[in-house]
């Protein structure tokens, strides 16, 4: 598999590395102002920016060219995006945490959620932390996990806090409370080899299928 690897920081510079060590091949990098578009590739992982994101998704879109989208922050492009995608009959896995242990402990949280819907007395909350650089607050994991329980039927309020300190690589936990006891489930990355290898694993399954998936899917059906 030849991957064409866009965004060249420490989450794309990680990928590269999983990846040769896979034995997979790196099509080009590309970065501000460097890297080859034209480079022949099978699925693009795209680590960039939000405004970055909109001029590269079109090329994906010209080259028919699969993507895994791990960049955060553009929420508000998703709808227009995905519709493009569709058009295009692209194949796309986008999620804002590639990790394969957040997305088990969506699955997790989302049953959590399921069985707390029909109890009142217990109310909801997430609590997220991470290192003192991440820009985003709250995280798109964290929005993530808040839409899986939405969606798995709790209907009440959810509670949702940040805390930005240090070098936390990324902690979050799911509270559901009540006047007898309190439930916690947590989710603690050690570092960011978890994601890269998630964002592998959806380059190797999203190859010759169509459509917008989100790393979940890829775990259902792995």
């Amino acid at each position: 598999m030849r991957l064409l690897i866009v965004g060249y920081g420490r989450m794309g510079q990680l990928v590269e590395a999983l990846a040769v060590e896979q034995g997979m091949a790196i099509a080009s990098r590309i970065d501000v102002d460097r890297g080859d578009w034209s480079a022949p590739a099978d699925v693009a992982i795209d680590f960039s920016t939000a405004t970055a994101l909109t001029s590269n998704f079109p090329r994906y879109i010209e080259r028919k060219l699969p993507a895994v989208i791990g960049t955060t922050g553009w929420a508000e492009l998703a709808p227009a995006l995905r519709a493009e995608a569709e058009r295009a009959g692209l194949g796309v896995v986008a999620s804002a945490n590639f990790s394969i242990g957040v997305n088990l402990f969506e699955l997790i949280v989302a049953d959590a959620a399921r069985l707390m819907r029909p109890h009142t007395q217990y109310g909801a909350w997430i609590h997220e932390l991470h290192h003192a650089a991440k820009r985003d607050a709250p995280s798109g994991t964290a929005l993530l996990l808040r839409d899986a329980m939405t969606k798995a039927g709790y209907d009440r309020a959810i509670d949702v806090a940040s805390t930005r300190a240090g070098a936390i690589p990324g902690t979050h936990t799911i509270g559901f409370d009540s006047p007898s006891d309190t439930i916690e489930l947590t989710h603690v990355a050690r570092d960011r080899r978890g994601f890269a290898s998630g964002a592998l694993l959806a380059a190797q399954w999203i190859q010759g299928k169509r459509g917008w998936f989100s790393m979940t899917d890829v775990l259902r059906t792995e």
